[in-house]
């Protein structure tokens, strides 16, 4: 009888163990599938765009610091669309305005940031991940991926550099997510405001961009 019972006990013990072991390999399984789900069925996952992001020679990664006020870490379910920018101070560099985004962390002062930065002379900083929030289009920040654009006066019209830098970082983004030139935005097409400025005032330099930009994803499609 004593022997039956341990014997019994062996095994709910053993049945015990193995559904535990069953049910953190469910969980774990769970979690790595939550971080990769794409955002499309036939689009890459977010960690996967990101890696293709890192492997670029014309993107140099300078995030902001996990913070309340420019980088808050709340994850991207999904991306709809590209929302572009100017910066707003005229005239200044990429690198300026991502330590200016940076440094809201300290100051408090606002909320503001950017997934991305295009400089005047073209170069591109990545200030936040793509399956991150950007502060920078409103209620949109929770479904777009935002590109600020450096200009060197108040007309806000880019550079040769910068315009050809933005046409082709937008193209790559929509060409990953499965975008075409129609989900790219303005964030005058959000809430009104005027910006990017010069693409506001001058509708035909918008839709000239748009047909630039999606010339580019059919070039590399």
């Amino acid at each position: 009888m004593f022997s039956k019972r341990n014997n019994i006990i062996l095994i709910v013990s053993a049945a015990v163990g193995l559904a535990i072991i069953i049910f953190a390999f469910i969980n774990e399984a769970r979690a790595n599938r939550e971080a990769d789900i794409p955002f499309a069925d036939h689009a890459l996952t977010r960690r996967e765009v990101q890696a293709e992001i890192y492997r670029l020679n014309w993107v140099e990664q300078e995030y902001l610091p996990i913070n309340p006020f420019s980088r808050p870490g709340t994850k991207l379910e999904e991306i709809n669309g590209i929302v572009i920018h100017n910066i707003g101070n005229p005239n200044t560099t990429a690198m300026q305005n991502r330590n200016f985004f940076a440094n809201l962390a300290v100051t408090e002062e606002r909320h503001a940031s950017s997934n991305f930065i295009v400089c005047l002379d073209g170069a591109v900083i990545q200030c936040v991940p793509v399956d991150e929030i950007a502060y920078a289009s409103n209620q949109r920040n929770d479904d777009t991926i935002s590109i600020e654009v450096c200009h060197p006066d108040d007309t806000g019209v880019f550079t040769k550099e910068s315009y050809d830098a933005t046409v082709r970082l937008t193209a790559w983004l929509c060409a990953k997510f499965w975008l075409t030139a129609e989900d790219v935005i303005r964030h005058f097409d959000v809430q009104g405001k005027e910006c990017p400025r010069y693409f506001v005032e001058n509708e035909d330099a918008w839709i000239r961009f748009k047909a630039d930009v999606q010339k580019a994803i059919d070039e590399n499609n």
